[in-house]
């Protein structure tokens, strides 16, 4: 049997300047990839700029992260993402995000949600897929970008 007989589902391609990044404050910014919402799949890309942070959040999900420049790391340890680093999350870690260098860019490929932690350890707030795919789309109509295809389920 030839390979154009058989039946499967096609690959999706994205440019590079198919999705664009949306602005979120302070140089920082943020393009949504893939969301599936059934699956709990969400995969985003950031550029952060040196002392962005993000609240203290415990991953339900594994999480996977590539830092393509810059540098960024965990309050909590002393290694440093730096460009070519890879880095796993297990569910269940809890961690505290600070960026360190300029125009520090970072994919992250995550299953499940964050919990958002106050000082005291309580969940404050909930982010997933779904809550940042809303978030981007609305972004992009209000910074004039138009509606991105971003792969959903």
């Amino acid at each position: 049997m030839a390979i154009s007989e058989i039946s499967a589902p096609e690959a999706v391609h994205i440019g590079t300047d198919d999705l664009p990044f949306v602005e979120i404050g302070n140089g920082n910014k943020l393009r949504v990839l893939q969301v599936k919402e059934k699956e709990g799949l969400w995969i985003i890309e950031n550029i952060f700029q040196a002392g962005f942070s993000v609240q203290t959040h415990r991953h339900t999900g594994p999480v996977w992260g590539y830092t393509q420049s810059g540098g960024w790391k965990y309050k909590e340890y002393d290694y440093v993402n730096r460009a070519g680093s890879f880095l796993y999350e297990p569910a269940g870690s809890v961690h505290t995000l600070e960026c360190i260098e300029d125009e520090t860019r970072v994919w992250f490929h995550m299953y499940g949600v964050n919990l958002n932690l106050d000082d005291e350890g309580n969940v404050d707030s909930v982010a997933d897929g779904a809550g940042t795919l809303a978030f981007y789309l609305a972004m992009c109509e209000q910074q004039g970008l138009g509606t991105p295809p971003v792969i959903t389920d």
